[in-house]
């Protein structure tokens, strides 16, 4: 199922998509945590772009087990796939926190104020899971390339 599209890898296609939509949610989802007037702006952007990226990452997991099968092995190649098992907890932590983030913003419209801890730890939360997770991403995203564009990388298996 996660083969090719058209003769083409499905695994460049969704990893692309992957790599813009990751980053982009961990950085979403650290402004609406560490800026109020954001977080209220944005509203369900941050769960969004975080969800997104939780559907890609298994997507992008399946697609590469394919190609991995279609290709000569490489050391290059496990060292990425090795890589590539690590995102998908760091990415439930930040679909963690942007709804905690979602939920903290519809909760600081009530008439009691929040204890202000929380939002402190919040904020901690945010910042770890999405350091963790754009670290991750261009861990994988590094290795990927230099796996692909290597002197050694793999070749179609015969």
């Amino acid at each position: 199922m996660f083969d090719t599209f058209f003769g083409l890898p499905m695994h460049p296609l969704i990893v692309h998509a992957t790599e813009v939509v990751v980053p982009t949610a961990a950085l979403v989802v650290l402004l609406a945590a560490a800026w109020p007037r954001f977080r209220r702006w944005a509203r369900f952007v941050p769960l969004g772009l975080a969800l997104a990226a939780l559907v890609l990452v298994p997507l992008s997991t399946e697609s590469g087990e394919a190609l991995e099968e279609r290709v000569s092995e490489s050391a290059l190649i496990e060292t990425h796939a090795d890589l590539a098992e690590g995102l998908l907890p760091w990415v439930i932590g930040l679909v963690v926190v942007a709804a905690v983030l979602l939920w903290w913003n519809w909760k600081d419209r009530s008439p009691r104020k929040p204890m202000k801890w929380v939002a402190v730890a919040l904020i901690a939360a945010t910042a770890l899971a999405s350091t963790g997770t754009v670290v991750q991403a261009v861990r994988i995203g590094h290795s990927g390339a230099t796996a692909v564009w290597s002197e050694d990388m793999g070749t179609p298996a015969k």
